[in-house]
């Protein structure tokens, strides 16, 4: 939760400081290939985080109508247009109706705290001293990092904050990122909160000593899709259904976020803009295939599996997003007086590379583990080994080449307002004499019916 805070505070700081949204500094800084591979992991990551929408999504209309999960996911490739053409009529009213819902299930499970009375003393070490155990607990911690700090998410909050009227004074910029923190934060620890409750029911339900032989065997395999059991004491035999109603709406509201992080990450680094269902359209059909063919052979295990990987993926992908991130909120040339402080700048670089060893490792370990112990012939292995074994050295020397490369393009104004209004005209919707006392709306950067 704290590595999250911090790297999206950073992100909000980065664009009320600049003016400018990561992918858009990311054009500026790097070289053709490099901002063109930067371009493509940041869409591979919007496919990857659609990906458990998806088989969510599938999983809620088969709880619901009970239709095969195959047939769930084929729906979802219409499901999210018709939500992006609802908001026509509000987006606030949507966005409402779909936060009721997520919230209502969050409060079940509260409730349900009440009645399993999970053991205090366990929780609270657990939220501290966390510990996963078994042959898949590194990639388990992988993939939660992965589905908590999402690589486009970075991309999206500096974009976003962009939308907001802030003063263009050092002071006025200095409050603005005070209140962006303090607005992630809330929201972080709410997601917090939540994730504490459901993983203490479900852990002191199936830890329990008198499970029914049904709740067991649901217990040893408990995925999104069976999960819904774990709220029979509060909502009885009507737990299935609020439980789902919350999984569809989370996973298109997760969904929507993906659409327009993907149409700024477009937009800053090709200079190109589509209409949010083409956007959606083409990201969905991506993400259907894998999860189409994983749930007609797998099944719902298969599919939940593949949440797993996809998570995965997004946690292999993050250095592309948080190194960029972190060297331009913390370079003088590209914040100016607003900066990251040594202390922010040690911390974040701690955690940062961390990461990077924490996936290098599995990355690395997993494989030879697999390399070993597998059934193919050794010229098969040898041949398997030739590939993958230089996309490790690529992964390794591209972390390395953007941690010390050095930054080369100003991007700093001494006026805010300048330095946005800049981009305002280099855009075609600005005036260049615009010497207004806020930064100016970014209004190309998507079409997104944000209230005056």
């Amino acid at each position: 939760m704290i590595f999250a805070l911090i790297i999206q505070s950073l992100a909000a700081n980065l664009g009320v400081s600049t003016g400018r949204h990561l992918s858009e500094l990311c054009k500026i800084e790097y070289p053709p290939l490099v901002k063109y591979c930067l371009w493509l992991l940041a869409e591979v990551a919007v496919i990857a985080a659609d990906i458990p929408e998806v088989i969510g999504t599938a999983f809620a209309l088969n709880i619901l109508f009970h239709v095969p999960v195959w047939a769930g996911v084929l729906f979802t490739g219409c499901s999210t247009l018709v939500l992006l053409g609802l908001q026509r009529y509000g987006i606030r009213k949507l966005e409402v109706l779909i936060a009721t819902l997520v919230f209502l299930m969050a409060a079940c499970f509260f409730g349900e705290l009440s009645y399993v009375k999970p053991p205090t003393s366990k929780v609270l070490k657990g939220m501290f001293i966390p510990k996963l155990s078994g042959n898949s607990a590194t990639g388990d911690a992988i993939a939660l990092l992965g589905a908590l700090v999402m690589p486009h998410n970075l991309f999206l909050h500096s974009a976003l904050v962009l939308s907001r009227k802030v003063p263009r004074s050092v002071r006025g910029i200095n409050d603005a990122c005070r209140f962006f923190l303090i607005e992630s934060g809330f929201a972080l620890l709410v997601a917090f909160l939540i994730n504490v409750a459901v993983v203490s029911v479900s852990g002191t339900i199936c830890s329990s000593d008198n499970l029914s032989s049904e709740d067991a065997d649901r217990c040893g395999d408990l995925t999104l899709n069976s999960a819904s059991f774990l709220l029979k004491n509060v909502l009885g035999r009507a737990g299935s259904t609020i439980y789902a109603i919350a999984l569809l709406a989370s996973g298109q509201s997760s969904t929507i976020t993906g659409t327009y992080a993907g149409q700024y990450i477009m937009q800053g680094f090709l200079e190109l803009k589509m209409k949010k269902w083409k956007r959606n359209l083409v990201t969905r059909c991506i993400a259907i295939m894998p999860s189409l063919i994983i749930s007609t052979i797998g099944g719902s295990s298969g599919a939940s599996r593949l949440i797993i990987i996809a998570s995965m993926i997004l946690s292999f992908e993050l250095p592309f997003a948080l190194i960029p991130l972190l060297k331009f909120s913390s370079s003088a040339t590209k914040m100016g007086p607003h900066k990251n402080s040594i202390y922010i700048i040690v911390i974040s670089w701690i955690l940062g590379v961390g990461l990077i060893a924490i996936n290098v490792y599995y990355l690395s370990t997993g494989f030879i583990d697999w390399l070993i112990h597998n059934s193919l012939p050794k010229v098969a292995k040898v041949f398997i080994g030739i590939l993958v074994f230089p996309l490790m050295a690529v992964y390794i020397i591209s972390a390395i080449y953007l941690t010390f490369r050095k930054d080369t393009v100003v991007t700093f104004a001494d006026d805010p307002v300048k330095n946005a209004t800049s981009m305002a005209v280099e855009h075609g919707y600005g005036d260049s004499g615009n010497s207004g006392e806020r930064l100016p709306y970014r209004e190309d950067l998507a079409d997104i019916p944000f209230p005056e």
